[in-house]
């Protein structure tokens, strides 16, 4: 977290945590059909609720929001995130520990669903998941995101290292090379992934640390369209002491996304050529 973040982190997550349960799942009008799916760790199970609060605020809000732990957490939550369950948000176990559950569970759970993507150590604003879902309506065949990279390649067409994929600055637009950003939230449509998606052995193979790197393969192999919204909410506020335990280190600091990539794209015969991904 940057210092410049902290007060507001803080004042959120105040204000959050005094919100009344029931107002939590009370639902003015019809909730927009997604569900939201996204997983956690246990040194953040303590301060988890903020999000999940977060989530529950939203000014339209998901059919459901769906939270996957590993099974030995039965037991261990605390009363800040137990307290939340009800007709709204649901925790359920399953195996494994990478964050590619976040997604992957709920694509086997429910198929046929719009399904929303988020990170568990921050906190949403209010109109995170409707400007998602508007873009949709307008792009039902799209992957929308409110934050991306582009991959990018040299002359030669070797990818560059991660911390030189630019931040897509420009708004309702896409391009073959644009990977969505997980922690700003993702929409994925019905049928938008490859079939390859759910298979465990190979993304612990491939990608076991970047569930991002993993989905944008399986969505450029499936030929899907990703779009950064044309409304991109504010960036999502992180919560102080949550991130003292994540995949920064190795995928960015130590260039762990770019090594990921490069797997996946050796496995599926994926190539850059003059800037534009395309598959042999």
């Amino acid at each position: 977290m940057k210092l410049k973040e902290l007060p507001g982190s803080l004042l959120t997550g105040y204000r959050l945590a005094r919100m009344p349960i029931e107002t939590l799942h009370t639902v003015s009008g019809e909730c927009l059909p997604v569900i939201v799916t996204l997983t956690s760790i246990p040194s953040r199970l303590k301060t988890l609720h903020l999000t999940i609060r977060s989530l529950l605020a939203q000014r339209a809000k998901a059919q459901k929001v769906i939270l996957w732990l590993n099974g030995e957490l039965k037991g261990t939550l605390p009363d800040s995130l137990l307290a939340l369950e009800g007709p709204l948000f649901e925790v359920r176990f399953a195996g494994m520990t990478c964050s590619h559950r976040k997604l992957v569970y709920s694509l086997d759970a429910f198929p046929g669903s719009i399904l929303v993507t988020c990170d568990d150590d921050v906190m949403y604003d209010s109109q995170w998941l409707e400007l998602l879902y508007r873009d949709h309506l307008k792009h039902p065949e799209a992957i929308i995101a409110h934050e991306c990279r582009r991959i990018t390649c040299d002359i030669g067409g070797k990818v560059l290292p991660y911390k030189q994929w630019p931040m897509e600055e420009n708004v309702d637009t896409t391009a073959p090379n644009m990977m969505p950003i997980g922690y700003g939230g993702v929409l994925y449509p019905p049928g938008c992934l490859f079939r390859d998606v759910c298979n465990a052995e190979l993304y612990l193979q491939l990608t076991p640390r970047a569930d991002d790197i993993w989905f944008k393969a399986m969505s450029f192999l499936q030929g899907t369209p990703v779009r950064r919204c044309s409304v991109p909410a504010r960036k999502p506020l992180p919560i102080a002491g949550s991130q003292r335990i994540s995949l920064k280190k190795t995928n960015v600091r130590r260039d762990g996304n770019r090594e990921q990539w490069e797997a996946v794209s050796s496995h599926y015969g994926i190539r850059c050529v003059d800037g534009v991904l395309c598959q042999s």
